[in-house]
């Protein structure tokens, strides 16, 4: 199972939101690129990056910060955030990113996430945020009616590389991830499934491994926290 050190990203600096509440942001930083960095030279396999400001907006936000992250760093690196068309989804790939994390677009546009998937393999994630199992849209702000389940299972035939799935209510709150409905989506489809909101301590990352489908999970705040070591973390998971 790997581990992604997450970098959210706010007006240019490396924040923690709780549960997804702009105006509840802790700031860890403002230099994302140092911080990059530092989960590198930890020996992170992949980093996981999300443009906040860009997923109210539905454009790119902090372009200026993943572009200086993506010089600073060797290791691939997936974002999510307002990416919503062709075009901003070949421009980040173009820039060295390794991974583009289609969330909105998704629910709004789903053969958008196939043309894609065909255009660039395995270089396209679907993100899936949930709050008690519907899926949230827009930068978490707009609730749907759409079950994660079947979003994830619409897209088995579509070639995407991994689904990041999110329960909303764990996200940034140190409670520990939703292992149960991580581990039944993963069941669910063949598409591997990366763990997001609420990972805290070492016996979640435990937890998320022992179910033996949960292909990787997302952890920020513990990190920062120091309430995870991220060098024990990858040695234990290893």
């Amino acid at each position: 199972m790997i581990l992604y050190p997450a970098i959210d990203l706010k007006d240019g600096q490396c924040v923690r939101l709780l549960r997804g509440e702009m105006s509840a942001a802790t700031v860890f930083g403002d230099d994302p690129a140092a911080q990059a960095l530092k989960f590198q030279d930890a020996g992170c396999q992949w980093l996981h990056l999300v443009d906040l400001n860009g997923a109210f907006a539905g454009a790119p936000v902090n372009g200026a910060a993943v572009e200086a992250i993506l010089k600073a760093i060797k290791v691939p690196t997936q974002l999510g955030g307002g990416i919503r068309d062709m075009a901003t989804i070949a421009m980040w790939l173009e820039k060295g990113l390794s991974r583009v994390i289609l969330g909105t677009v998704a629910v709004e546009n789903p053969a958008l996430v196939r043309e894609a998937a065909r255009a660039f393999p395995g270089q396209v994630a679907v993100g899936i945020d949930a709050r008690k199992g519907f899926v949230a849209t827009k930068g978490w702000a707009e609730e749907t009616n759409v079950q994660a389940t079947d979003l994830a299972r619409s897209f088995e035939d579509a070639g995407v590389a991994a689904i990041i799935y999110t329960d909303i209510d764990r996200d940034g709150a140190m409670g520990g991830p939703n292992i149960e409905a991580t581990e039944a989506l993963a069941r669910a489809v063949s598409i591997p499934v990366i763990a997001s909101g609420g990972v805290s301590r070492m016996a979640d990352l435990h937890a998320l491994k022992a179910t033996g489908v949960i292909a990787g999970a997302i952890s920020g705040r513990a990190l920062y926290d120091g309430a995870i070591d991220l060098t024990e973390a990858l040695k234990a998971l290893a």
